[in-house]
């Protein structure tokens, strides 16, 4: 049998399933890559090993009872080891979100997305870096410290969900939740050579989600294959009670499709996401994917998303704007890092000047400018409005075609620091993914090749809202077809 640590998530649960393989072995494995490598790559910040042990062993006596109880069914994950984005939380465990500020915060609920894939069988074995707050597209913005890509560790692994990204592709862990705001799945996923899905918005509850974006914020998995992340993320869509903006939409019984569901499929490929500039190898290897999906029956046309330029300033308004009043509530006063103060004036500022990093604090400040009496309708409300025209873009293009393909990100993963000092050509970076969240449509990223520095490059699929699972067929079908999801970081 392979190394368990090595195995994907379709390969664990079989071998849990036959019984070649205990649960304990396989976290016992993990726990081990974790402490082989973590000092390296840097992808968590809270570690849950001896509690994930206990619960492996639980689940390891409950399939052994089973045995002897075959009617008695059992969850369907039961005895899988996986890590959480500490942007979610899990009672009894704290949640830093990568901030000072919520150091020594542990909440006392369980994130709905967390409870229902622990419902269905999982073993955490911790929580993973992220950028503080989720903002940021490299996980450099972590107080925790910096998390390193697998593939080069003086690159960035993507971000925010840079921890988990990192934590699947150094094969510490099978899968993990991450969270996509404006890319925030992808793009790591892009950067670490691993498959992301970032849902449409309202199919997988908030509840539990450390808010930065309410209109945006999406919860989605990571995985080494477009397979293992359809098996994780179909438990955890559906209706919540607990988030209004969940919607009443039936999860699909996803299975992998016959490579006849290719034929005739229309892959739109929209003309503004190949952009002067970019890296060569980028569109090099996206448009070569492209036309593998096409040798496979695939129907391809160019099309247009005429106001993709607008997507990155209509973002970072409205997602500042929202961060601004959703940070809000950490004042130093009802839970969080307060600072000594003798005035409550004085509090509040030191508080939030001492708590918040840098890249917090810009867009605080930003999204509050644009919020303010006098600028609301000039920055906020033009910006929603041009989001509309977005999503009119989207919908007026899924009427010609049933997909859309392009690249994930303009470049492969870029040094640490390189973009530290310029917050623009940060931003940038997420120019291709912004549009998918702005528009509430689904996302699948997953690799398609390398470039000549042997880093990875990734390709995003997008489709209608709530057709999550036309995005796992087609990845499924051109990863059975090629073997880029395959390929290991160096260092393993």
């Amino acid at each position: 049998m392979e190394k368990p640590h090595n195995l994907t998530v379709r390969q664990a649960l079989t071998a849990l399933k036959n019984g070649s393989l205990s649960s304990e072995e396989l976290t016992r494995a993990c726990l081990t890559q974790i402490e082989r490598l973590e000092g390296t790559v840097h992808a968590f910040i809270t570690l849950t090993a001896e509690k994930a042990l206990e619960n492996a062993r639980a689940a390891d006596a409950r399939r052994m009872a089973a045995r002897r109880h075959p009617d008695e069914p059992l969850p369907p994950l039961l005895g899988l080891p996986i890590a959480v984005k500490d942007l979610l939380t899990l009672s009894g465990v704290r949640c830093t979100c990568g901030s000072r500020i919520l150091e020594n915060f542990i909440p006392p609920f369980t994130a709905t997305a967390v409870q229902r894939l622990l419902d269905a069988g999982v073993v955490i074995v911790g929580k993973t870096n992220t950028d503080e707050f989720a903002m940021g597209s490299s996980t450099e913005n972590s107080a925790f410290g910096v998390t390193f890509n697998p593939w080069d560790t003086r690159r960035v692994p993507g971000g925010s969900s840079g921890g988990s990204a990192a934590a699947v592709a150094a094969r510490m862990i099978p899968a993990a939740l991450g969270t996509d705001t404006g890319g925030s799945v992808r793009q790591p996923a892009a950067f670490c050579g691993v498959t992301g899905i970032k849902p449409t918005y309202g199919r997988v509850s908030r509840y539990g989600l450390v808010a930065y974006g309410s209109s945006l914020d999406t919860v989605g998995v990571l995985a080494r294959s477009a397979e293992d992340a359809a098996i994780l993320f179909w438990p955890m869509a559906g209706f919540d009670p607990l988030d209004a903006t969940t919607i009443e939409q039936p999860a699909a019984d996803w299975q992998p499709p016959s490579p006849e569901m290719l034929r005739g499929l229309r892959i739109g490929v929209p003309k503004e996401y190949f952009l002067p500039g970019m890296q060569p190898e980028v569109e090099e290897k996206v448009r070569a994917a492209i036309q593998t999906l096409a040798d496979l029956g695939a129907a391809v046309q160019e099309i247009s998303l005429p106001h993709t330029e607008y997507a990155l300033p209509v973002y970072y308004l409205i997602a500042p704007a929202e961060a601004s009043a959703n940070l809000a509530r950490y004042d130093g006063v009802r839970f969080g890092y307060r600072a000594e103060a003798e005035t409550l004036s004085e509090l509040f500022n030191r508080s939030r000047s001492e708590g918040f990093g840098a890249e917090v604090k810009r867009r605080i400040m930003l999204g509050t400018y644009a919020l303010s009496a006098g600028y609301y309708e000039a920055y906020y409300g033009q910006a929603q409005k041009v989001r509309t025209l977005i999503r009119q873009d989207f919908e007026q293009a899924f009427q010609q075609v049933d997909v859309i393909a392009a690249p994930v990100t303009p470049t492969t993963a870029f040094r640490i620091g390189e973009h530290r000092d310029d917050p623009l050509a940060m931003y940038l970076e997420d120019v291709f993914t912004l549009p998918t969240n702005l528009a509430g449509v689904p996302g699948l990223a997953f690799p398609v090749g390398f470039d000549r520095q042997e880093l990875p490059i990734g390709m995003q699929l997008m489709a209608p809202h709530f057709q999550e699972e036309i995005l796992f067929s087609i990845a499924h079908l051109y990863q059975q077809h090629t073997r880029w999801h395959l390929h290991a970081p160096p260092l393993i």
